[in-house]
């Protein structure tokens, strides 16, 4: 806990941090976007859409090639500044060039160059949060992780609402190179920044850079508290990712049109998510991050029974924008903030790209694979049942927290 002025911790490493993540989540934000409004003008049925989710997988995977950003520099700038030039200038180039390529005669090779683009995406993610942890003090990174995932959702402006309206008018070459445009930012902001400091002895080869990440994690408290922290990051956000995983479907199955869902669900929760995590960021500097995956874990978990409340109200505008938004506020801006915050703490800075991107990919695999069960849940339980059995699947990681995340811990640092 601080009680220093939240102010105070604007400097130029939460600058440099907040130009980071924007150039992080424009990547992904491209290919959701920008890309299946291109491929669908060309004619691509949904069943060809929905394969080129598969090219996705870099992201839930990139731990496995971590160690090579933990133990290889590959400019003279610095070990992360590195990386982090060589992904940005590369996902300039192959977004710039992958609106040059026909859909009608180009097919596979667009595929893979979508597969390249989420790799080098993955592999940035993985540096820059490794930057992140080891460029910010102790009591910056709760102010940190809010930054970070506050930007890498702004970033989905330029290809969903940029891009697409300049679609409307110009060539899609000119419009994949103007949201391209938007990765150099970021990389003079890599330019500028500094290298962080080295702590201990990096990974003096690859062996080491694989082994010693895993290593150190285990032994620092022993296995039981290891298996402890990767339950807790599977778990944190489990209840509140099956809930949204339909809402969509949830939405016009009680009633309300997809303008309605549009107007007044995604814009609210858009701007309320931004909202949270600014608000979470700012929190986080006065509660310390153990108490702050308490309050935030209660919030997220009541903003649940909003969905329930609303199963049993039927299509009331005002309630579900009040619903959307508050679940936006409470999961994707506080709870989001507080878990970021929490895995960075928990990586040792000499393996930070190695066992970040574990933890990051652990936290997706609710999204990757446990959400794909959530429509039978539905089918069997109906929709109000369904999010009382979500807002039940919030406690077990909130049972964890006095071992995991003491309220009162006299280490505790924001």
């Amino acid at each position: 806990m601080s009680d220093r002025p939240w102010y105070s911790y604007l400097n130029g490493r939460t600058v440099s941090i907040l130009f980071l993540g924007f150039s992080s989540g424009l990547p992904l934000y491209t290919l959701i976007y920008l890309m299946q409004a291109w491929l669908a003008k060309a004619g691509l049925d949904v069943k060809a859409l929905g394969l080129f989710g598969l090219a996705m997988f870099p992201y839930t995977f990139k731990f496995l090639w971590a160690p090579l950003m933990d133990r290889y520099t590959v400019l003279p700038i610095g070990r992360r500044r590195g990386w982090m030039a060589v992904t940005q200038l590369a996902l300039f180039a192959f977004i710039g060039g992958m609106g040059m390529l026909d859909p009608k005669l180009e097919l596979s090779l667009i595929a893979v160059v979508v597969f390249l683009i989420a790799f080098l995406s993955a592999s940035q993610d993985v540096v820059i949060d490794a930057y992140r942890r080891e460029i910010l003090a102790e009591e910056e990174q709760g102010l940190g992780a809010a930054i970070i995932v506050n930007a890498y959702k702004a970033a989905s402006l330029i290809p969903s609402a940029l891009g697409l309206v300049l679609a409307d008018s110009q060539p899609w070459q000119l419009v994949f190179w103007v949201v391209a445009a938007f990765m150099l930012p970021g990389f003079v902001c890599t330019l500028l920044a500094k290298e962080p400091v080295v702590y201990g002895a990096p990974p003096k080869n690859l062996q080491e850079a694989v082994v010693l990440p895993f290593r150190e994690f285990v032994q620092r408290d022993g296995w039981r508290q290891a298996m402890f922290v990767i339950a807790f990051v599977l778990l944190y956000k489990i209840g509140d990712t099956m809930t949204t995983a339909l809402s969509t479907k949830f939405f016009l199955d009680i009633g309300f049109s997809t303008k309605d869902i549009g107007l007044a669900a995604n814009a609210t929760g858009w701007w309320a998510s931004l909202a949270g995590g600014a608000v979470g960021g700012i929190w986080m500097i006065k509660l310390g991050i153990n108490r702050a995956l308490w309050v935030f874990g209660v919030l997220q978990a009541i903003a649940i029974l909003g969905f329930a409340w609303l199963a049993q109200v039927g299509p009331d505008k005002l309630l579900l924008s009040a619903v959307f938004g508050f679940e936006a506020f409470a999961s994707l801006g506080l709870g989001s903030a507080a878990l970021v915050a929490f895995m960075s703490r928990a990586t040792d800075p000499r393996y930070t790209a190695t066992q970040y991107a574990l933890f990051s990919s652990l936290a997706a695999v609710p999204r990757t694979f446990i959400n794909s069960s959530v429509g039978y849940i539905v089918a069997e339980t109906g929709w109000f049942w369904f999010f009382i059995v979500c807002f039940i699947l919030a406690f077990p990681a909130m049972m964890m927290l006095p071992k995991i995340a003491p309220w009162n811990s006299k280490h505790e640092k924001a």
